[in-house]
């Protein structure tokens, strides 16, 4: 919503790379449904709303957050449109593989909530197949990502990678 799912999207990316061609995408571009027709895995991820995947109400809660100057909040151009949710529920067809991750703020996780885990249901009770456990990124109070958090992420990027060569060759 506010640009930090974006930026470890692109570090995971990063690490990915070196284990073949990589494509990024909001879900609220046309590329990434047709990305997603060839794909061999999906990297797919997002910020943790209420415990889980965005909703249209906590992203017009997003919305309305933004527009409150004192909260320093600059919201992503597309982040008022698909979600997640909506975006796997719609997909014709999902990669035979497939790795989830989200964003979600710096705190005991039974109390944030975590989005990566209902990605990775919603994606293999469409029939793909997790090759590593969701993983989540940590953003401050005042929704910043936390220190190391990018360089985390282009370290799981490569876990992701390794972790797809072993489901390939298998």
């Amino acid at each position: 919503m506010f640009g930090n799912t974006r930026r470890i999207a692109l570090a995971i990316a990063e690490g990915l790379a070196p284990f073949g061609p990589v494509v990024t995408a909001n879900v609220n571009d046309k590329l990434a449904r047709e990305a997603t027709r060839s794909a061999d895995l999906l990297v797919l991820g997002g910020p943790t709303h209420v415990h889980g995947m965005t909703r249209p109400s906590s992203r017009e809660e997003a919305t309305a957050w933004a527009n409150d100057n004192s909260r320093n909040l600059t919201l992503e151009p597309s982040a008022p449109g698909t979600g997640v949710r909506e975006w796997i529920k719609d997909l014709a067809l999902v990669p035979a593989l497939c790795a989830a991750f989200d964003t979600r703020m710096d705190m005991v996780q039974i109390l944030s909530g975590a989005a990566s885990g209902h990605i990775g249901h919603a994606l293999t009770k469409r029939g793909s197949r997790a090759v590593i456990s969701p993983e989540s990124f940590l953003v401050s109070k005042d929704y910043t990502l936390d220190d190391g958090e990018l360089a985390r992420a282009r370290s799981w990027g490569a876990s992701v990678g390794k972790a797809m060569e072993q489901f390939i060759h298998h």
